[in-house]
Parts: structure tokens; C-alpha cells; sequence
């Protein structure tokens, strides 16, 4: 059996996810939101927004040990918990700046204290933001922010089960991968 498997290339040991969006309107806010990214309006802004919630501040009880010819960065396995915190960030798909705030817990204010910095950050343009469908992003409280800022900042929600549309989960990645996985504050 295993002969079989390798020689087609089978790895049935190996799984993956997938999720297929049952929003309605899936067609035409994947329109929306690349239409905004491939033709951005002119002297307007484009700006992704998300959360990156419960990033674990760990310390690690040992300093890390650094790379060298053959051997690989190594770190000790047990840490010391700092806490935890909430990242919310905006990348200007343009320029690529990110605008960022730290929160304790995940609620609408702090949501709200990113859109204030972004929307300050871009005086006098229209700030197009792009945002997956998380509660804060629809609360009594962000609507009546948004009706505040009478038109000039609108809001683009990705489909329902596909938030992978919005460009800044990209960078949250990257911090995951290259910061966040690490675990530590210092080489």
C-alpha cells in the first residue's frame, strides 16, 4: 500500500480546512473589495483593518542561543507568561504604512481608538476600510461612529467565511510567523 502511495504521490496522513462562504452576497462584496484593491479610488484611501486577539506576551526563562555555522537559533521550551493582549491594525494597501493599537480586552472602544488614529492619520480624504464581520466592526456603537464621519469613511465587509480577503490578515501572519511564535522580547 505504501508503494502505492508514494509512487502517486499520495499523503493521505496529511489534512487540510476549507471553508465555502454561504453569504448571499458573497459575489458582490468579492467585487467590491477587489475592485478597491486593484483600482483604488484616486486621492482616496484604502485601508485594511483587523484584530489579531489574546497574542500571548511570553518571556522565555533562558536566553536564546544564537545561530552559527551549522547550528540553528535555538530557544528553551519553557517561558513565563506576561499576559495577553489585542492588536488591532490598518495597513494602507497604497503605501503599505500600518497604523496600530494595543488593547487588554476586544470591545468596541478599542476598535474605535484605531479607526480614530486612522481617519486622523488621512486628514481631509476619504478612508475606505475594509473589515471582516466581527461584532465590534457591527455595533450600535461603531454604526453611530460611522453615521459621525458622514461619508467620509466608508465601510467594505468581506463575504461571511472570508475574512482571508482582507490584505492585513497577510501581515498578521507575517507577525506571527517572524515575532509573535517566538516568544520572546530579546535574542
Amino acid at each position: 500500500m505504501s508503494r502505492l502511495w508514494r509512487d502517486n504521490g499520495l499523503q493521505p496522513w496529511r489534512q487540510g480546512t476549507f471553508k465555502i462562504s454561504q453569504d448571499p452576497r458573497f459575489e458582490d462584496k468579492v467585487r467590491d473589495i477587489v475592485d478597491l484593491y486593484l483600482d483604488p479610488p484616486e486621492g482616496e484611501v484604502v485601508v485594511s483593518v483587523d484584530a489579531k486577539s489574546g497574542i500571548q506576551a511570553l518571556d522565555r526563562t533562558q536566553p536564546l542561543l544564537p545561530i552559527d555555522f551549522g547550528k540553528t537559533q535555538k530557544r528553551t521550551f519553557d517561558y513565563a507568561r506576561m499576559g495577553t493582549t489585542d492588536l488591532y491594525a490598518g495597513i494602507d494597501i497604497r503605501t503599505g504604512k500600518v497604523i496600530t493599537s494595543l488593547a487588554q480586552i476586544h470591545a468596541t472602544p478599542d476598535f474605535l481608538r484605531l479607526m480614530n488614529k486612522i481617519v486622523a492619520a488621512y486628514p481631509g480624504q476619504k478612508v475606505h476600510v475594509v473589515l471582516d464581520n466581527a461584532s465590534v466592526h457591527l455595533s450600535k456603537d461603531t454604526e453611530e461612529w460611522l453615521a459621525k464621519q458622514r461619508g467620509r469613511v466608508v465601510f467594505h465587509f468581506t463575504p461571511n467565511g472570508a475574512s482571508w480577503m482582507n490584505q492585513i490578515e497577510i501581515w498578521n501572519g507575517i507577525i506571527t510567523r517572524k515575532v509573535i511564535r517566538c516568544g520572546t522580547s530579546a535574542p
